[in-house]
């Protein structure tokens, strides 16, 4: 199935299989540090142990991390976008260190830089972390945008321009259906939900794929608010998951829904209840 949630690592990144284990899910995603500090974080021997031993007694098939959410690599700021790459790199050798497949990221916010100069800043950076990490075999997935601020990635184009820039296997895409959908790509009913996969698959290619983030949205369509809601409860309604979760079966699929009593188990309920309907 592959279907899971954005699980806590308080107490020790292996404590995310006890989560895992709690909701009966076969796939999550985590930070690998605090995603709201710069403060960088190297996995020594005893914990890395700990969390592949984890895995390894466990039903998870795939774990993936999200990225710092502080990164910008399309800052025409110079400190920045430097401490950007090298918070990047660091994401990536953790997640080598802790065989993660992949790390979700951002694109950035090019604000006054304008759009084209920051896909070049993106571009540049990404070259930069493989080089730098080019013992390993984690791909960097970038995640659609809900086109809030200047961010860049929230038409695909962005992401194929950047992916055809990087030129590289270790680049990839992630696919939010909140994000999307405030970006103004209409995906509530099955036909067009079959249309922006369409375009998805002929601009990027689907073979590009490798995450899906199921969040249903509080805003409307095209109104560019990132703004989570949980599945079915939103402007999407069901008809959007029911089809990701019917025809992407191969993929990693998690929740990014407000953390609120027992409603990750609420939503991954809704969530099995489409399979086969």
């Amino acid at each position: 199935m592959l279907l899971g949630v954005h699980c806590s690592i308080q107490g020790g990144l292996h404590n995310a299989f006890h989560e895992a284990e709690s909701l009966g899910i076969d796939t999550f995603q985590i930070f690998t540090k605090n995603q709201r500090q710069w403060k960088e974080k190297t996995i020594d021997a005893e914990e890395k142990s700990a969390f592949l031993n984890s895995h390894k007694t466990s039903n998870v098939k795939v774990v993936f991390s999200h990225a710092s959410y502080l990164i910008n690599l399309a800052s025409n700021d110079a400190t920045l976008w430097e401490r950007s790459v090298k918070t990047l790199i660091s994401e990536v050798q953790r997640c080598h260190d802790l065989g993660l497949e992949f790390a979700i990221l951002h694109p950035g916010s090019a604000k006054e830089f304008g759009e084209q100069e920051g896909i070049k800043k993106i571009i540049k950076a990404l070259k930069t972390a493989h080089r730098e990490t080019n013992n390993s075999t984690v791909k960097i997935l970038l995640e659609n945008t809900a086109g809030q601020g200047s961010c860049i990635g929230y038409r695909f184009e962005h992401i194929k321009q950047i992916i055809d820039g990087v030129n590289s296997s270790r680049v990839g895409v992630c696919f939010d259906t909140c994000h999307a959908f405030a970006a103004g790509y209409d995906i509530r009913s099955k036909i067009g939900f079959e249309a922006t996969m369409e375009e998805l698959d002929k601009i990027v290619g689907l073979q590009n794929l490798h995450a899906i983030h199921l969040n249903d949205s509080k805003g409307e369509l095209g109104s560019n608010l990132d703004r989570h809601e949980h599945i079915g409860k939103g402007k999407l309604g069901l008809e959007p998951f029911r089809q990701i979760m019917n025809r992407f079966t191969h993929i990693p699929k998690v929740i990014e829904t407000p953390k609120k009593d027992t409603m990750d188990t609420v939503n991954l309920e809704v969530l099995r209840g489409l399979i086969n309907t």
